[in-house]
């Protein structure tokens, strides 16, 4: 300092004097430092223990490995009388002189003819190594910048699979099939991007798989390369990709997960698996820091033009990994309950259920149903049971639920299931759900008919025949009693006709009852119930709910009872009782 000073002083002579006088400050300025070399400094110490307690040295490789060297060049020029140098930095592996190093984008292979770092001469340059590469024989204008390897270490890719993440300040949606500009190191392609599984990767992260992941990689990254920078800078973690998961179907990038899937908050763009396919092939090692970008927009926008960054993770090739991705689509059918099957009181709560039902408006008329049999089927209940089979020619169908169900007829039955995008057998896949256990119940038998005695004696005659001279007094008989509405042998309780619910109809009150009931038992066929339209009917279960004959219900001596309030899915099986009519 002090001869630079001197040397200013004397360099002037009209301004000697001042120039001297700057001399000999700056040698006793230069004499003090010499003495106190941190003088004027505030808190150096300080910045020096942050410095030492933040920075970490990285992980090296420090055995030697020519057969997995991978160098990022990043320029290439002559020199007369030596050859051609290749200046860049040693990403993985190592080399020495006489190795021999391949030229991917070239395809073609040199010898290592010298090395050299900070201008000495070097026997091996290793992994993180800035390093100057001398080769002979070679044209310095073929190549600028790319990478040179081991033979067959690198290899032409025309896909990939890789985890990214959205930059923040891009505005705009990425959609799933658009076209990005992809740098790859110092290549810059088109491709083709896709995203999905963004709600998989957030569950696998939240499971704590990422550490696992990450220190797993940490041990084996030693030899692996980076090309166009440090992807674990960029916060993309290191996951390995599981051709065998299911993935959720994504139109685009999400840049909020859906309320259902709940995670911790996080500032960042959610994580996505995204799929590159390469317009022109490329040379890049696996683990390489992808950009994609879109540089045709304006550039006098002022907008971001960096759309993602992200981690190459697996090769992918179109033609044969097409269809090995799990990509799903959720899918949902709904149908009806047409008719219900006979009643059970499950007996381990006492409950009125069915175990059999039958559904209509899920399939149609020329539907097979065999591909069908066995999905399950779920209500509005939760009630899960399967389909058995086919119930006639006009697409119904026959369920059955194990643990039964209280489903009336006209409610909703669900088939969901879901189908791979890439499957071309387009076929049905179910999981998540399974049939629940089964719940026995004692079958509600409706009250048995009595038999007419047909029994013949040898000459072919009824042994119960009147005889002629009773003939007279039961035709008497007969036309004495067409006034009586009920048969004797059906008479009790004091002249009361006793009949059973055997199912429920009509619209549903808003207290959750229905308003019409199908009786049996309390009249024969022979019988004509529009005359007896009006008459009371009381159910026997507590509580008893009364109603009136509406009218006939098929030929069989079945009737259809109103009950205004009402009448209670538990009733179904239950006795009523028809009081005598009123004189």
């Amino acid at each position: 300092v002090s001869h630079v000073g001197g040397g200013g002083g004397g360099g002037d002579g009209e301004n000697s004097g001042g120039s001297g006088g700057g001399g000999a400050s700056s040698s006793s300025s230069s004499s003090y430092s010499s003495n106190n070399p941190i003088a004027g400094t505030n808190n150096i110490h300080g910045l020096l223990n942050i410095l030492q307690s933040q920075m970490r040295p990285p992980n090296r490789d420090s055995k030697p490995s020519p057969d997995r060297f991978h160098f990022a060049v990043d320029h290439c020029f002559p020199i007369k009388g030596q050859g051609t140098v290749l200046t860049g930095t040693c990403l993985s592996g190592s080399a020495r002189p006489n190795d021999m190093v391949e030229f991917p984008t070239l395809a073609t292979q040199k010898k290592v003819k010298g090395l050299q770092m900070f201008r000495r001469k070097a026997n091996v340059v290793q992994q993180g190594d800035r390093a100057g590469i001398c080769v002979s024989n070679f044209d310095a204008k073929l190549m600028e910048r790319g990478i040179i390897a081991s033979p067959g270490t690198v290899k032409l890719i025309r896909g990939a699979i890789a985890v990214v993440r959205k930059v923040r300040f891009f505005k705009g949606g990425l959609a799933s099939g658009a076209k990005f500009h992809v740098s790859v190191g110092h290549t810059t392609v088109m491709a083709t991007v896709s995203f999905w599984g963004a709600r998989e990767i957030a569950a696998q992260v939240e499971e704590g798989s990422e550490k696992k992941n990450a220190s797993n990689a940490q041990k084996k990254s030693f030899g692996k390369s980076s090309l166009g920078g440090s992807a674990d800078l960029a916060g993309l973690p290191r996951l390995k990709f599981d051709w065998n998961q299911d993935f959720l179907h994504q139109d685009n990038y999400l840049d909020v997960l859906p309320a259902d899937d709940e995670r911790s908050v996080d500032s960042k763009m959610p994580l996505h698996w995204a799929r590159l396919e390469f317009l022109t092939p490329v040379y890049c090692p696996m683990d390489s820091l992808v950009i994609g970008s879109r540089l045709d927009s304006e550039v006098n926008a002022n907008a971001c033009r960096l759309a993602f960054s992200g981690r190459l993770v697996e090769r992918y090739d179109a033609k044969s990994d097409h269809g090995r991705l799990k990509s799903y689509t959720k899918k949902e059918k709904a149908g009806s309950v047409c008719r219900l099957g006979d009643p059970h009181r499950r007996l381990d709560d006492g409950k009125i259920v069915r175990y059999e039902v039958f559904g209509t408006d899920l399939f149609k008329k020329e539907t097979n149903m065999t591909q069908f049999v066995g999905l399950l089927i779920e209500t509005d209940r939760g009630d899960v049971g399967s389909i058995q089979s086919s119930f006639g020619t006009s697409g119904k169908f026959r369920v059955n639920f194990p643990g039964g169900t209280d489903i009336r007829e006209g409610d909703s039955l669900y088939l969901r299931f879901k189908r791979y995008a890439n499957d071309p057998k387009k076929a049905i896949h179910q999981d998540g759900t399974a049939l629940p256990l089964a719940r026995t119940g004692s079958r509600v038998d409706p009250p048995a008919k009595k038999k007419k005695n047909k029994a013949k004696n040898g000459n072919g005659k009824n042994n119960n025949a009147p005889s002629s001279s009773q003939a007279s007094v039961v035709k008497n008989n007969n036309a004495s009693s067409k006034s009586a509405p009920i048969n004797n042998d059906r008479n009790i309780n004091n002249g009361a006709a006793v009949g059973e619910i055997i199912k429920l109809k009509g619209d549903t009150l808003p207290n959750g009852k229905q308003t019409v009931a199908i009786v049996s038992g309390l009249f024969s066929m022979e019988d004509d119930i529009r005359q007896h339209k009006g008459r009371k009917v009381i159910s026997v279960a507590k509580p008893e709910e009364e109603g009136v004959v509406d009218g006939s219900f098929g030929k069989m001596g079945k009737c259809k009872v109103l009950f205004e309030d009402g009448i209670s899915a538990e009733a179904v099986g239950s006795r009523v009782k028809m009081p005598e009519r009123e004189t």
